[in-house]
């Protein structure tokens, strides 16, 4: 079983930046793929930013060029950074882990889940 819990959330005004972790425990996540994912109200959750056992990543078109995945093997830990915040970001940001190496940006390829951090920007 693998447990993650997210940090960084909070308000920031547009054009700010956030740094999201996602600490994992009780399994090394060194060989998973990890993902963050994001779900705004009245909305379905959607892919943000994936990286792979082996570092490659990927991201959402909308947030290409502005958010960077990576992920501390040392530290079992994942991080978002997000620049230039838009409004249109806000929403409540998860964490997740993927054993199996399946499709990246399909919520159903991920197992493990943290409990979210809300993100919010103010125009």
């Amino acid at each position: 079983q693998v447990q993650l819990v997210e940090s960084g959330g909070g308000l920031v005004q547009a054009g700010g930046s956030l740094r999201l972790s996602c600490a994992a425990s009780g399994s090394t996540i060194s060989r998973y793929c990890m993902g963050w994912f994001r779900q705004a109200p009245g909305k379905e959750r959607e892919f943000v930013a994936g990286i792979r056992w082996l570092g490659s990543t990927y991201y959402l078109d909308s947030v290409k060029g502005r958010f960077t995945i990576s992920r501390d093997n040392a530290k079992n830990t994942v991080y978002l950074q997000m620049n230039s915040l838009k409004p249109e970001d806000t929403a409540v940001y998860y964490c997740a882990a993927d054993p199996r190496g399946g499709s990246y940006d399909r919520h159903t390829s991920y197992d493990y889940w943290g409990q979210g951090t809300q993100v919010t920007v103010s125009s």
